[in-house]
């Protein structure tokens, strides 16, 4: 599967919808964007099970605000609608495929578990 270009009206819907989704926030005047758009593309056609989206953040200046994108390019994983990753900087083709293998990688349960007690311990704290 080729990217899919995300904006403001299609990202939630589609962190929603699919179940592993990695999105890539860049900008056309970005050398390391432009540097790390060629692996981006090639894992994207190498895991046809995974959404991968771009998001122009020069085009969708609210959505990038709302994501709190401060650098670019920056890195954001889901599983489950669950944000399980953020960084910014690009990666290698070896770390990308390291970084894709791991987000399939992570249970679920014990993410959702872990958020849940994190939760209860905020709960309890205010």
């Amino acid at each position: 599967m080729a990217t899919v270009n995300l904006g403001e009206q299609t990202f939630m819907p589609a962190i929603e919808k699919n179940g592993t989704v990695i999105v890539d926030f860049w900008a056309e005047w970005c050398p390391p964007c432009k540097r790390f758009a060629p692996t981006f593309e090639a894992a994207s056609e190498k895991h046809g099970d995974i959404l991968f989206g771009k998001v122009d953040t020069e085009a969708e200046q609210n959505l990038a605000a709302q994501a709190g994108i401060t650098n670019i390019p920056t890195l954001m994983a889901f599983r489950d609608g669950i944000l399980v990753y953020r960084e910014a900087g690009a990666l290698p083709p070896p770390a990308f495929e390291k970084l894709i293998a791991e987000i399939e990688a992570l249970d679920m349960d014990k993410v959702r578990a872990d958020i849940a007690e994190r939760e209860a311990a905020e709960a309890t704290e205010a």
